[in-house]
């Protein structure tokens, strides 16, 4: 079998460097999406089932990605094609996302802003979900580690952008930061506009400066001949193939579904959480100038904690070489955990940035050693569907958490979201357990093994 050449950094860079926007457009969804859907009149204890549309999307798009850009080859290559033409409909999504009032007269405001979530979300994943298979299908093993970490950093610098900008464009440049009812402030769909604009302009970055490898090329790297490689027509079974997955990926699955369950209960509840615990907004406010300079502090922690993250990503290869993966992982996530508990511990916006260096030591960590582990784990050859497979690790637990929090929430917590980022915290220390008791990086592991 033939081994694939060893890429220079920059290569890597370049591999990634898309990603950098499609976070960006992702940070303003998670940081604005509850506030922009409150500003068009959602109820609080709603707000989990309009989320669910993203991890919906998620769950239906990535399988189906990743399959078919297994088998994709034409002028643009392999996995460019998907990243492209998401990277399109990504961007138009995120134009129209904050302004409800183009389609008022055909449908309510809320109505619409779902629509848009729904589009938007489901955009950014037939981008985003080929660039997790391009690292692998470049990247020598030697180099799976750097690949990610470099993919790793770049998320995040998006993120940052993605985060800051609302505050950026009212605290320095004097953009208006409320609107009236129905309405979004100036400030968010300022940001939604330059965000979609950088979401373009990096996809087009990695899409002319990467050239794939073609068919022939690919299966001599994957010790395949070229009638073997899925790059030819003919149809594979999805159940077949779910059924087949590495124990790797079930093992896993336990950790997934514990941290991302704690993400997704961030990103839903910490606007009104750190309203009501730091500025003291009533239940229910979302148009005071209280809760908007809360919402923007958030956007602002977020971009923090994605600072942190981008930081400890560019030392995570070399801690990762040392400590084993399982280990960093595990501890990444206790950290994390922690983070998110003490944010009930503060009550001062400032001594919040504390617990986002925990965070965002965790999301550096989930976002890299899962997919390190996977990458010299599954066959080359069904890479893409693997990959879009092991997405349903990430979704599910989203979709559960969306059913059960508004709920839990009202019943439970008396509407005091501050105690919704109480259980992401403990959620997230289960997941570290679960890495250490579960999760065994066998780097040759082979379905069924």
């Amino acid at each position: 079998m033939a081994k694939k050449p060893k890429l220079r950094f920059w290569q890597i860079w370049n591999l990634s460097f898309g990603f950098l926007g499609v976070q960006a457009g992702f940070a303003l969804q998670n940081a604005n999406v509850s506030r922009i859907l409150s500003n068009y009149g959602a109820d609080l204890h709603h707000l989990s089932f309009f989320w669910l549309l993203a991890p919906i999307m998620g769950l239906i798009i990535q399988p189906w990605v990743g399959a078919a850009s297994d088998k994709t080859w034409n002028r643009m290559g392999r996995r460019k094609p998907f990243i492209f033409g998401g990277a399109i409909v990504a961007t138009l999504a995120m134009l129209f996302m904050p302004n409800s009032q183009w389609a008022v007269l055909i449908i309510p405001p809320v109505a619409f802003g779902a629509i848009m979530l729904a589009l938007m979300d489901a955009s950014f994943n037939v981008t985003f979900q080929p660039f997790r298979s391009l690292v692998a299908d470049m990247t020598p093993a030697e180099q799976t580690n750097l690949g990610y970490s470099v993919q790793t950093l770049l998320i995040n610098l998006g993120a940052v952008i993605g985060s800051f900008l609302p505050y950026f464009l009212t605290e320095v440049l004097g953009i208006g930061n409320t609107a009236p009812e129905g309405h979004v402030p100036p400030s968010v769909i300022w940001s939604f506009y330059i965000g979609g604009a950088l979401l373009l302009v990096s996809v087009l970055w990695t899409v002319f400066t990467t050239k794939e490898y073609p068919p022939k090329e690919f299966a001599e790297y994957s010790g395949q001949t070229l009638e073997e490689t899925p790059t030819k027509k003919g149809k594979s079974n999805f159940f077949k193939t779910l059924l087949s997955m590495p124990n790797i990926m079930h093992r896993l699955a336990v950790v997934q579904f514990f941290s991302w369950f704690a993400l997704f209960t961030m990103w839903v509840y910490t606007t009104p959480a750190i309203a009501q615990h730091i500025w003291g907004t009533e239940i229910g406010d979302s148009t005071s100038f209280a809760y908007n300079e809360a919402a923007n502090w958030v956007g602002v922690l977020f971009g923090l904690y994605s600072v942190f993250a981008a930081l400890f990503a560019i030392f995570l290869n070399k801690i990762a070489d040392k400590l084993g993966r399982i280990k960093t992982y595990s501890i990444s996530l206790l950290l994390g955990g922690l983070g998110f508990l003490s944010i009930y511990l503060f009550n001062n916006q400032y001594a919040l940035i504390i617990s986002m260096l925990g965070i965002g030591i965790a999301w550096a960590a989930i976002l890299a050693m899962p997919y390190a582990i996977l990458a010299n784990s599954l066959p080359a050859e069904r890479m893409g569907v693997y990959m879009g497979i092991f997405n349903i690790t990430v979704v599910v637990p989203q979709i559960v958490s969306g059913i059960v929090l508004g709920t839990m929430l009202k019943s439970f917590f008396n509407d005091e979201a501050i105690y919704m980022i109480l259980l992401a915290g403990f959620s997230m220390i289960l997941a570290s357990a679960s890495a250490m008791l579960f999760v065994k990086d066998n780097s040759k592991v082979l379905p069924n093994e």
